[in-house]
């Protein structure tokens, strides 16, 4: 498995994954990306396993499709001291050991067997719906800063969705303060709503394109996912009835 791809570009979309990446796992291999080349795209995936996340990279030039997971923090500090030039990484499938190479410095580490990665939940009976990213990027800073932390009550510490054929509201509560942002411009044809825990939304608050460009939302009872651009962000859902914020 080899494959040429600009430093730069790869840093930029692993530093948007980075986000996902725990400080303290109970597996080891959550400390690591999943690099998987199909047909000269990079997919790049990050998960916690509440949280999963996967970029596309397009390649320069790439050989031999395949899987490996590398240590998320060495690769990050290595290629932070690379300026934008082509890095080539050859792993041996066998051995699982990485070689990069970059001007003239040539780099070797360790990988990991991608089996031992957590599989993307797959999503069944998604309902869809398509969002405007500055409108979500502004209902989550401004609903965010209001949820709570109490572990007792998990449903207080996301955020509250609720879709319907009239408006879409977004609410934000610890008890002593309480957010409802509502769109009265945005509506949904089935009324439904779920809360939506707050890493997620920090990671997408934080790489939601700018413009208005179209983010597809799907959720069905369990899970929630957000695809733009070259991102795919899939969620857990916190399971609970929300208060009466009425």
């Amino acid at each position: 498995m080899k494959f040429i791809v600009s430093s730069s570009l790869l840093l930029k979309n692993l530093s948007a994954l980075s986000g996902v990446l725990n400080a303290n796992n109970t597996l080891p291999i959550l400390d690591d990306f999943l690099f998987e080349l199909k047909g000269g795209i990079l997919h790049i995936t990050a998960s916690d396993l509440e949280t999963t996340m996967t970029v596309t990279v397009e390649t320069s030039k790439s050989e031999e499709d395949g899987a490996v997971t590398i240590p998320a923090k060495i690769l990050l500090d290595t290629l932070k001291t690379f300026s934008d030039i082509p890095v080539s990484f050859t792993i041996n499938k066998e051995t699982l050991g990485i070689e990069i190479s970059a001007g003239e410095g040539k780099y070797k580490m360790s990988g990991h067997s991608s089996d031992e990665f957590p599989q993307a939940p797959v999503l069944d009976e998604v309902t869809l719906l398509q969002l405007k990213s500055d409108m979500l990027a502004s209902a989550f800073n401004r609903t965010i800063f209001a949820a709570g932390n109490d572990e007792l009550r998990p449903v207080m510490s996301g955020v509250f969705c609720e879709l319907t054929p009239d408006n879409v509201t977004f609410v934000a509560t610890d008890a002593h303060k309480l957010v409802r942002y509502r769109r009265n411009d945005i509506k949904s044809e089935v009324s439904s709503s779920f809360i939506l825990p707050k890493k997620p939304l920090n990671q997408l608050k934080n790489i939601l394109p700018t413009d208005d460009a179209e983010v597809e939302v799907g959720y069905n009872p369990t899970n929630a996912v957000f695809t733009f651009s070259n991102v795919k962000l899939i969620c857990r859902l916190i399971d609970g009835k929300y208060p009466n914020y009425e």
